[in-house]
């Protein structure tokens, strides 16, 4: 029989929908997670609902305390109510199943994994009508066995929903108001949402408050206080993690510890760094990884699957592996391999950085930003300040493509500041922390750093240095509103980056060059951006810089009176633009191409591109357009769509781009329907399945946290959250957060 339930079943919706599925199709289902995330409960639950479909009836039988593998057969006996006879148990089964409608649910397999499959395979043999559905942390290998993980919760309406279903039972009257909701969205996160966590957290509502609790969940692993009912393993946090890591082998055990160090999951190339040596072969690197994902330790991204695989540890997991890492003092080597990886990765990203390998690198990077951030943390702690210059300043336009404009400026700044020599290290960490301060409109101690940027170039007397220093001279002067100065000195940059072999700087260079000369007017501004141009076509196109040379060409086609022109050369740049995050840039493309909408008295339009632009820019993070641009949009746009269509009107027309939201803006600005608007006319209405971490923001959206919230509270970067939030609107066809919002509280369906 089945045992009864003594709570209510929060949530699972989706899951028990497809627990009934895949038992109408299959005869043996595995429901797979880590420990603590409901797998039992979800197994009962589905089975008490299914049970009336069996004529003979639902059985439980709870295997978690079976120790002799030899038991197995009568333990299931035992749970059909057989006694014990002289026939082998495993035939008794057999002969008693075979004319039997019955469902036979096979609780905590994982230990007795192997014997358990032998026993089912023989069963499902023998019984046509007897389905199984079994619970374990790793898959039993039954020929036919279909896999449903079982995740923990999106933090959001169910998590919240058990956590006071939970709470109320040891502190009667608690309930969840808009003071505290904010706080029990907190504690579920901090216990990554597993169900089992967060009942143990809500039974010390009995004596601590909502902020005491939040303030020391840190740590979880004093989180106790179970039913005294409930296996030993289910009566904390650490007994349930240990349960887990008992049942792992010792390579298992030290791919699950050196695995620890990562942050926001890994790829297979990072974990053969991290993991290989000292017991662990490279060769068995993947095989170790698929071991720890069918036990649950692991799970695979499941958008991963066209692209190399990423994998990702519970919070609690991970934790549980840092705190035997380090008593195994093995810790800081794992840590000095994590670092060394993600400081190949800059030098790789940097090497491609001029070819059309720049965009995978970028996408890459994006999914890996977490991890790049510990490195540069890494490098730091380790007193190795060059590592850390060399890490940012490798990633220089990554910051900017990336949307980490302020982040990456404040990690050179760190290093640069931990750095007490000089070298080239510290004169290409200076190039960067000038370019990534021009861009933000930061130009805080530019003086002072010039000089000394100025005397380390002099002083080291290499071609690449003094190209390297003259070519970001160069930048800041435009950025600090002297074009003629920039112009000259940028003139002579741009010869010295090509003799010494400098291509990125060089294009770099040339694209500032075209927009000085627009300024000031020269005839020869169309042909130096030509030239850009064609140097990242040479060298693979690209999205970076090509996109950059796009835009500065696209500006002297403009002032020579080529509109439509102009128009088709902002557009294919923002076309890049979108494709790697580059907000700074889409505004800077949207901006430009207000100035062609009014130069072709479409004014309404410039003005609409115009909000849309200054919309672009708060979410970038960036500072506003440079000054000398921003007078060119005011006397060339601005002021001649307001002349046209008066201030009401243009006032209008400007709020509604402000309104968009960027997926509509670029929409506009390259003439197509929004991505959300063709998700939602495509295929059968449905929209597209949102990831977990998706569907978590998704909760933190409809809790009303805005986007530099959802950032602190997932510990990730603002720009991470904003996509997130972006994909989201994508797939579920929507425009506003209140739709999304509404979405979820009517259950995620």
């Amino acid at each position: 029989m089945l045992p009864a339930e003594v709570t209510s079943f929060v949530g699972r919706r989706h899951e028990l929908a497809e627990v009934r599925r895949l038992l109408s199709t299959s005869r043996m289902v595995t429901l797979t997670g880590a420990g603590g995330v409901g797998k039992t409960r979800l197994a009962t639950h589905a089975a008490s609902e299914i049970q009336r479909s069996f004529a003979d009836g639902a059985w439980f039988v709870e295997l978690a305390s079976l120790t002799e593998l030899r038991l197995l057969p009568q333990t299931v006996a035992a749970a059909l109510g057989l006694r014990d006879e002289a026939v082998h148990p495993v035939d008794r089964l057999a002969e008693y199943l075979a004319d039997k409608t019955v469902l036979l649910v096979l609780d905590n397999c994982e230990h007795v994994a192997d014997a358990a499959a032998m026993l089912v395979g023989k069963l499902l043999a023998a019984a046509p009508e007897l389905r199984v559905l079994a619970t374990s942390r790793q898959r039993l290998g039954v020929e036919g066995e279909h896999l449903l993980a079982v995740e923990p919760f999106a933090v959001g309406h169910d998590s919240v929903a058990l956590f006071c279903d939970r709470a109320r039972a040891v502190a009667p009257g608690f309930d969840v108001t808009a003071e505290t909701r904010p706080l029990i969205t907190a504690i579920c996160r901090r216990v990554d949402g597993v169900p089992l966590a967060i009942e143990l957290a809500a039974v010390w509502m009995r004596a601590l408050s909502l902020r005491e609790l939040a303030d020391r969940l840190d740590d979880t692993s004093w989180l106790s206080g179970g039913l005294r009912t409930a296996p030993a393993r289910q009566q904390g946090i650490d007994p349930l993690m240990d349960w887990s890591y008992q049942l792992c082998s010792p390579a298992e055990r030290t791919m699950w510890e050196r695995l620890s160090v990562f942050r926001g999951g890994f790829d297979l190339d990072a974990a053969e760094v991290v993991c290989a040596g000292d017991g662990v072969e490279p060769v068995d690197v993947v095989r170790l990884l698929a071991d720890l994902v069918d036990k649950s330790v692991l799970a695979r991204d499941g958008d991963t699957y066209g692209r190399g695989a990423r994998y990702r540890m519970l919070g609690m997991l991970a934790q549980f592996g840092a705190e035997r890492l380090a008593a195994s003092a093995a810790a800081a080597d794992a840590l000095a391999r994590h670092r060394e990886h993600f400081r190949w990765l800059g030098r790789d990203y940097a090497a491609n950085e001029l070819s059309a390998a720049q965009l995978d690198r970028i996408l890459r990077l994006h999914g890996e930003i977490d991890n790049v951030r510990l490195a540069l943390e890494s490098c730091l702690d380790a007193g190795d300040a060059v590592a850390a210059m060399e890490l940012a300043t490798d990633l220089s336009t990554f910051w900017i493509a990336g949307g980490h404009l302020a982040e990456g400026r404040d990690w050179l700044e760190q290093a640069l500041g931990a750095d007490n020599g000089g070298g080239t290290a510290r004169a290409r960490a200076l190039g960067a922390w000038f370019i990534l301060g021009s861009w933000l409109g930061v130009h805080t101690y530019f003086g002072r750093r010039l000089d000394e940027f100025a005397a380390l170039a002099e002083s080291l007397g290499d071609p690449a240095s003094l190209a390297h220093f003259a070519t970001c001279k160069g930048i800041v002067l435009y950025f600090l509103g002297e074009p003629e100065e920039a112009c000259a000195t940028l003139t002579k940059a741009v010869s010295e980056c090509a003799a010494a072999g400098e291509d990125a700087l060089e294009a770099q260079g040339i694209s500032f060059l075209t927009v000085v000369k627009f300024l000031l007017g020269h005839d020869d501004a169309e042909e130096v951006g030509l030239r850009s141009l064609a140097l990242c076509q040479e060298r693979g196109s690209s999205s970076w810089y090509t996109a950059h040379a796009t835009w500065s060409l696209g500006l002297a086609v403009w002032r020579a009176g080529d509109v439509e022109r102009a128009t088709l050369l902002q557009r294919d740049g923002i076309r890049l633009r979108q494709r790697m995050g580059d907000h700074p840039g889409i505004a800077l493309s949207l901006e430009a191409l207000a100035w062609c909408a009014a130069s072709a008295r479409r004014c309404t339009e410039a003005a609409r591109l115009l909000g849309a632009a200054k919309m672009a820019w708060r979410v970038s993070g960036a500072g506003r357009i440079d000054p000398l641009l921003q007078e060119v949009s005011r006397t060339h746009c601005a002021d001649v769509a307001r002349a046209e269509l008066g201030q009401e009107a243009y006032a209008k027309a400007y709020g509604s781009g402000v309104a968009l939201d960027l997926d509509r803006a670029v929409a506009l600005a390259v003439g197509e329907r929004p991505r959300s608007d063709v998700t939602r006319s495509a295929g059968s209405g449905e929209p597209s399945r949102l990831t977990r971490r998706e569907r978590e923001v998704a909760g933190l959206v409809a809790d009303g946290l805005s986007n530099k919230q959802i950032a602190a509270q997932l510990v990730i970067s603002q720009r991470t959250a904003e996509t997130h939030v972006e994909h989201i609107l994508t797939k579920l066809g929507f425009t506003t957060r209140s739709q999304v919002a509404a979405w979820y509280a009517a259950g995620q369906e």
